[in-house]
């Protein structure tokens, strides 16, 4: 049996068949019983997971992301991604409970304004998979899905009364999660605000549940454009023949895909990984965007690397890595004092006229100014 046979056989009780999206959402594992099924769990993800059933981040995989699990590896990088563990009591000196201060930047009801020219909006509180490290755990799969009209109407109106704001990142949660028909409602909506220039859908459906990229919600989607997809591909592990067919789809409507990875300890915290990951990205059309230093969420901390470590793996992949395939190494600062682009450090000494440089092969090099500037 192939692996894309196996997959389809996780699916689907009948192996022939590929389930609609919903199906396989509704059929995400959210238990104990149910993951015990899959994989061969060890104590540490057990107690996580009693945990996250009772006080913590809710569980959900959705059955094709649990089909990329390796069943007995706990050290598999999707199932560190996606299965609780225990270390997700264990808090560390700098963990917060809401990293990016949105909850202070909370201008409306679900509407986060920390740029002056850009918003949040906060359309869903449901994910098909919750991820280990959500910056916001705080909030997701917690009160009630999907914003209705009446919930949603204050923060449009807020983004109608400021002209300033040019650009939308609908985000919840994931607006993927919601049917077409509900987040055509919402993109119609904040596309009717005329300063509203672009419009960016914040989801992991093409990872998690590439099912849901069917060419109904991308003819919809292309009715309200410009929108800018960004999604959250964090290994190359991921780029399957299902994610990349979901990718493939939304490029070929006219949607411009972007990739944010974020670093995680075990994950992808080595120059090799994040290559193939960013080289598989750009072949199927996706720009790398950003490399996101984990947000100090709290119980994160066994996923985090040390900042030095994202800088070092930059380093490596300066000049290994074409531009296009080389994302920008971001911290999104605590409390909402923004994004700050971090990287090694190519320039050695200033002097008057003179810049003196480091090179990715390690050579010195003068750049002259030019005279009377």
């Amino acid at each position: 049996m192939n692996a894309q046979t196996t997959r389809l056989a996780v699916l689907s009780h009948d192996p022939m068949k590929k389930p609609g999206w919903r199906d396989e959402a509704r059929r995400a594992v959210t238990s104990l019983e149910g993951l015990e099924r899959a994989l061969a769990l060890t104590d540490n993800e057990r107690a996580g997971v009693v945990r996250a059933l009772a006080q913590g981040l809710p569980m959900s995989i959705t059955p094709y992301y649990l089909s990329l699990c390796d069943k007995h590896d706990p050290a598999c990088p999707i199932r560190l991604q996606c299965v609780p563990q225990g270390l997700e009591s264990v808090e560390v000196p700098g963990d917060l409970r809401d990293p990016l201060g949105e909850e202070a930047h909370e201008v409306a009801p679900n509407l986060v304004q920390r740029y002056p020219d850009r918003v949040l909006l906060l359309a869903t509180d449901r994910c098909s998979v919750y991820c280990r490290f959500c910056t916001r755990a705080r909030m997701v799969g917690q009160d009630g899905g999907a914003r209705s009209d009446e919930k949603l109407r204050p923060a449009l109106e807020w983004i109608a009364a400021h002209p300033e704001v040019r650009d939308v990142i609908v985000s919840g949660g994931d607006p993927l999660v919601m049917k077409t028909e509900r987040l055509e409602r919402i993109l119609s909506k904040v596309r009717e605000i005329q300063h509203v220039d672009t419009i960016r859908l914040a989801t992991r459906a093409p990872v998690v549940l590439p099912s849901r990229i069917t060419p109904g919600l991308c003819r919809m989607l292309r009715r309200h454009g410009p929108i800018w997809v960004m999604t959250h591909f964090n290994h190359p592990r991921e780029l399957t023949a299902e994610s990349l067919k979901a990718l493939g789809r939304l490029v070929d409507h006219g949607m411009p895909v972007m990739n944010q990875t974020v670093l995680l300890r075990g994950v992808n915290d080595r120059a090799e990984t994040l290559e193939a990951l960013f080289r598989g990205l750009v072949r199927a059309r996706v720009r790398p965007y950003y490399l996101l230093q984990t947000d100090p969420i709290r119980g994160t901390g066994h996923l985090r690397t040390p900042l030095a470590r994202g800088i070092e793996i930059m380093e490596r992949l300066q000049g290994r890595l074409s531009g296009i395939a080389l994302p920008k190494f971001i911290v999104d600062t605590p409390d909402g004092r923004g994004k700050v682009p971090v990287g090694p450090n190519y320039v050695l000494s200033h002097a008057p006229g003179v810049t003196t440089l480091r090179t990715f092969r390690n050579e010195v090099v003068d750049y002259i100014d030019p005279p009377g500037v």
